[in-house]
């Protein structure tokens, strides 16, 4: 692969998924889109390259972007974020949504699916405080294969050991051969839908809690601000956002603030001082192993 070419596939990609790749990736490029020439029966990435110049599969073009698409996920990743869910944005949620009895979530980067399926778990536990209400999750990914995936929820034996304590395996699990299935009724608690963050995704309406973890470290600070400045627009005024470990809003909106008292949730700027003032019902039971 020449220089040319790199250069344009990482124009391609940063166009078509936000991707900014650095001259470092340069081999990730070259492993990752091997396979996908020999898919298509293209001898070398300089062909792959001519295919994407002159489209005429749209297959082609889809492949190149999942195939550098970063999937890594596991159940109640981080731990962290899932804590916080169940201890505080949940208790909080019930006590100011209790006119409505209707709550929003959305996970923008679900990946294979064990996002949603560890809140949906632990939605299921506090089922007894949700009576009658309306609780929605959304899930969506840039990547149509992964969202399969997720929507079949099966998964190997080596995805279930990470992150997903035995109690809860056996709870909401059924073996089949050597994969295990999660439950039908955790599989119709989450919508997926294809959806690239580049695009406007205004349609998808409101939500009280979006997850958009580990997804921003992978664009450049222009995209990072007009993503997070449209993550904003689809934040209820007293919503929460949860970012990844290593992504923050600092220096890219103001529009976002971080929290006080919990790394990796922001809140609303213009709604900061009245959520903390708000009150917040007591944490809810907790699940042996979450």
């Amino acid at each position: 692969m020449t220089d040319v070419e790199f250069d344009f596939l990482r124009a391609y990609l940063k166009t078509r998924s936000g991707l900014a790749l650095t001259a470092e990736k340069r081999y990730l490029v070259e492993s990752r889109l091997g396979p996908v020439c020999r898919r298509f029966n293209l001898a070398t990435l300089h062909d792959l390259v001519g295919a994407l110049k002159t489209p005429r599969d749209p297959a082609v073009e889809k492949a190149v972007v999942e195939a550098m698409t970063t999937n890594e996920t596991f159940f109640f990743r981080d731990r962290t974020p899932f804590d916080l869910f169940k201890d505080v944005l949940l208790p909080e949620a019930i006590v100011r949504r209790a006119a409505q009895r209707k709550l929003r979530i959305w996970c923008a980067a679900a990946s294979t699916g064990q996002e949603p399926y560890s809140i949906a778990m632990m939605l299921q536990d506090a089922a007894p405080r949700l009576a009658g209400w309306t609780v929605e999750i959304v899930a969506t990914d840039i990547s149509t294969e992964v969202l399969e995936k997720a929507r079949a929820g099966l998964y190997s034996h080596f995805e279930v050991q990470r992150g997903l304590p035995v109690q809860l395996l056996l709870k909401h699990f059924e073996q089949i051969g050597e994969q295990w299935r999660i439950s039908q009724g955790l599989r119709q608690m989450v919508d997926y839908r294809p959806l690239n963050l580049l695009h406007p995704f205004d349609a998808l309406g409101t939500f009280d809690i979006i997850y958009c973890r580990n997804v921003l470290i992978y664009f450049d600070a222009p995209t990072k601000a007009d993503v997070l400045g449209r993550l904003s627009a689809s934040l209820s005024p007293d919503g929460a956002l949860l970012l990844g470990a290593a992504e923050t809003v600092i220096g890219l909106t103001d529009r976002l603030v971080p929290s006080p008292t919990h790394r990796g949730l922001y809140n609303q700027a213009r709604a900061a001082g009245a959520r903390l003032a708000s009150p917040v019902a007591p944490p809810l039971r907790r699940v042996v192993g979450l």
